[in-house]
Order: structure tokens, then sequence, then C-alpha cells
């Protein structure tokens, strides 16, 4: 028996709320998880390379209530219940890029940043890794622009304009190892 539309967006409102560990402590809606304080939860991170050793960013649609405008990861989210990293990470690919292509698990960490007063991000994160050289089909509704850009580039950026980038990037780039950088 297969969910409604209406059974779909309620299901995808509900984060998978987790302890420092990872371990899931059960669900929660996406709004009260992002609140000033955050309630920790799951999220992932993909980035996205092609042949040249470029990543693919996304600038993030206006419409986010969170750091929208600002230049992001190839995608990010959060994962359903029961849904692993790495099927999250592909199904976000597919709805934000339309695309799919294969993820590899690179790690994850702990963060919190706060956007202004609108709310924060309070996340057990873990890093996706995917190769990909073919047509890209952004999603208006979930993005404002993509591009591109080689990694020694893009972490000039980050020093150069911190302020036009997601505060999540910076701790992400670090995880990569040498051969990706």
């Amino acid at each position: 028996m297969g969910l409604n539309s209406k059974q779909s967006n309620k299901l995808m409102d509900k984060l998978v709320v987790v302890n420092r560990q990872d371990q899931v402590l059960g669900t929660k809606g996406k709004k009260a998880c992002h609140t000033l304080q955050g309630v920790l939860h799951r999220g992932f991170s993909v980035f996205v390379f092609n042949q040249k050793r470029e990543v693919l960013l996304q600038k993030r649609s206006r419409q986010k209530s969170l750091w929208p405008g600002f230049w992001s990861n190839t995608c990010c989210s959060h994962p359903k219940l029961g849904e692993s990293y790495l099927q999250a990470g592909k199904r976000r690919l597919k709805q934000e890029l339309g695309f799919d292509c294969q993820l590899k698990y690179l790690g994850k960490f702990y963060y919190r940043a706060v956007y202004q007063k609108a709310g924060s991000e309070n996340e057990i994160c873990a890093v996706l890794l995917g190769k990909y050289d073919g047509p890209v089909k952004p999603n208006p509704e979930e993005l404002a622009a993509i591009r591109w850009i080689g990694f020694e580039k893009l972490k000039r950026k980050l020093k150069e304009k911190p302020k036009t980038f997601t505060p999540w990037l910076k701790k992400e780039l670090a995880l990569f190892p040498p051969q990706e950088k």
C-alpha cells in the first residue's frame, strides 16, 4: 500500500532526530528542528566532481528559509527515517539537479550554525562524493544557479568572500582526502 501525496509530504517534513553518536531518537517536524536553538538531526551534503576535477556548486534558492541565495555544495538535505545517507543523497540529486550517480560515503561531522533570526542548523552531517559529467537540469524551486569550479579556486573564493557561502561548506572541505582536493 503506497502513500498518497499528502502522507508523503508529511513524511518529508519529519526529520530524523539523533544524539551526538548519530543514534536515532525519533522524528520531529522540520520547522521545529530549525528553530534558533535547533534540535539535533541528521543531514547530508553531496559533492559531485567532473572529469576535470571541478566540483558542482549550487546557489540556494531565494525561497529557502535558511541561507537563501548563498553558494553551497552540490546538494544537501535530510534523510527520511529508514533511508540511508547514500539513498537520501541519490534521491536529492535527482530532485534538485535532475541526475543520478554513484555516491561514496566520506564521513560525518557535527555542526551548528545560526542564520540571522530565521533559524539554525544543528546537524550530524554525512558528506557524500560522486562523479558525473552528463547534463544537469536544475530545479528552480530548489536552487538559483549552478557552476563548476576547481577546488583551489573554490578555496580562494571562500577566503575572499566567506559570507557568500553556507557555513557548513568550509567544515566539509576539511574532510576531503588530499587526492580529492
